[in-house]
């Protein structure tokens, strides 16, 4: 398969997630674990549901059950284990994005939530999975702003600037 929009993405996730890591991982574990005014109550509690939205959503393209989490579990209670698992959904994600042929990001994906049966098409499933990504990722680097650690940048266009895996 050609390089494509989604396997840039999911190039650009891996990335973006290593580099909030990095800087999460400069914190004292307590001020990366202490309550903030957030959605999700932490940066912990923030990434945790990160992994589980990806891990829910990789299932229904992959054609698996729903797993059996809600969108605020801990599945790892500290940054290391989280950490581990992340890159290695990370890396599960590209493998999975660039198995996908164009042609198939048109058909519709079936899948059913605590809302019913849907259905959209597996490209809009997709851009979906990487904007809910970055929307957290947002959220964490606004609680990393609360701290002494300086978020990174975490933009697109720097990615495409140093990756050499990015489409020219």
């Amino acid at each position: 398969m050609p390089e494509s929009y989604f396997l840039t993405l999911a190039r650009y996730n891996a990335w973006a997630n290593r580099r909030l890591y990095d800087a999460c991982a400069a914190l004292p574990e307590a001020e990366y674990m202490k309550p903030r005014a957030a959605f999700f109550g932490s940066i912990h509690g923030t990434l945790n549901h990160l992994l589980v939205g990806d891990r829910i959503w990789i299932a229904r393209i992959e054609h698996k059950p729903n797993p059996k989490i809600t969108l605020d579990q801990i599945l790892y209670g500290d940054l290391v284990a989280l950490r581990v698992a992340r890159q290695a959904e990370d890396d599960h994600l590209i493998n999975l994005v660039g198995g996908i042929a164009e042609r198939s990001l048109d058909r519709p994906l079936a899948y059913a939530n605590s809302a019913g049966l849907h259905q959209a098409p597996l490209r809009l499933v997709l851009a979906h999975l990487f904007n809910h990504q970055t929307h957290h990722r947002g959220q964490v680097h606004g609680l990393l702003s609360q701290t002494k650690i300086d978020p990174p940048s975490l933009d697109l266009i720097a990615f495409l600037r140093q990756s050499p895996a990015a489409p020219a």
